[in-house]
């Protein structure tokens, strides 16, 4: 009998540990919540591998995002036509990602356009609350957020720092892209600059990468002495044709971020765009993990480097004086 008691007495503790077994177990959800794969749609504007959307996917690296494992990716690419971004940004609104990811005014317009409700974080881009893109910059609302360049203030430093390394330039070409909303006043915002420096601007157009090569015959039939590019994600895709064009015709040019001196081009003065978008995929993830973009204030570039390549000034017989060189952030020998 005593026996007997034993062995019930052990049934009745494994049935009842048994039974306990789904409170100790993690819940199903919590168990699904970690293994969540987060959609994310990307609409770059140009084509693979940019500078900017280089950047992003490595600060959602750094993050501890793995695409196929807790990320997954919905990407369109504009190739740099502009008319094709409406389009594309209306095929991801229709996915219903999590948030979309994106850089440069049109492709921000096309998505502006596109949806309302799905969170959009903008990798970098400028002037958005002169286009009407947020409310403010630390009051965003909506569902926009995103990082800012500072080019339209700073392209007249450049501008600047091009005449002192070219002296002796009096008509200088600006290239711009009419399909970008923040060049429509390019090269007007630097008027004053010209006069107080004694230099005649040349506008020339370039709307897409088969527009370039075009625009630099403008250029030499408008016989100017230098070339100044403003930041487009248009201009930095073609940044190495810009820059064989430029040396092939003798042409000192400045642009915006480091990517362009190490191109080739003659001096570089802006933000570092792959930081700055590095830093968007931080956005990105306070958004997944439930704060909303409108309460995300817009973030500004504040570090501008300046670079210069005596590559491609003895290339084209350039004699950089030794102040300037003195003052870059980076000389490329």
């Amino acid at each position: 009998m005593g026996s007997k008691n034993i062995r019930t007495r052990r049934i009745a503790r494994i049935i009842v540990f048994a039974c306990l077994l789904p409170t100790i177990t993690p819940p199903a959800d919590s168990a699904a919540q970690a293994k969540k794969v987060r959609r994310v749609g990307v609409l770059e504007p140009g084509g693979r591998g940019g500078t900017c959307s280089s950047g992003f996917h490595q600060g959602l690296r750094d993050l501890g995002y793995t695409e196929g494992q807790n990320i997954a990716f919905e990407t369109r690419y504009g190739a740099a036509i502009a008319s094709r971004l409406p389009v594309l940004a209306a095929e991801l609104a229709a996915l219903k990602p999590e948030i979309i990811w994106t850089h440069s005014p049109p492709a921000v317009l096309a998505l502006k356009r596109a949806t309302t409700s799905i969170p959009v974080v903008i990798g970098v881009t400028r002037d958005l609350v002169e286009q009407g893109i947020v409310a403010s910059l630390a009051r965003p609302g909506g569902n926009i957020t995103g990082m800012e360049l500072r080019d339209t203030e700073i392209l007249g430093k450049r501008f600047e720092l091009l005449k002192q390394a070219i002296p002796k330039a009096s008509r200088i070409a600006v290239l711009v892209n009419p399909n970008d909303p923040g060049h429509a006043g390019i090269p007007a915002n630097i008027e004053r600059e010209a006069r107080a420096l004694r230099v005649q601007l040349q506008r020339v157009e370039a709307g897409g990468s088969e527009s370039v090569d075009a625009a630099f015959q403008a250029i030499v039939q408008g016989r100017s002495d230098a070339l100044l590019l403003p930041e487009s994600s248009l201009l930095s895709g073609n940044r190495q044709r810009i820059s064989k064009l430029a040396q092939e015709k003798r042409l000192p040019s400045a642009a915006g971020g480091p990517q362009f001196a190490e191109a080739g081009i003659l001096i570089s003065y802006g933000a570092n765009v792959t930081h700055v978008c590095q830093r968007s995929a931080w956005l990105v993830d306070k958004i997944l993990k439930g704060t909303k973009p409108g309460d995300l204030p817009i973030e500004r570039a504040s570090r501008f480097d300046f670079v210069i390549n005596l590559k491609t000034a003895k290339r084209l017989g350039v004699t950089m004086p030794q102040w300037l060189l003195v003052k870059a952030d980076r000389v490329i020998k």
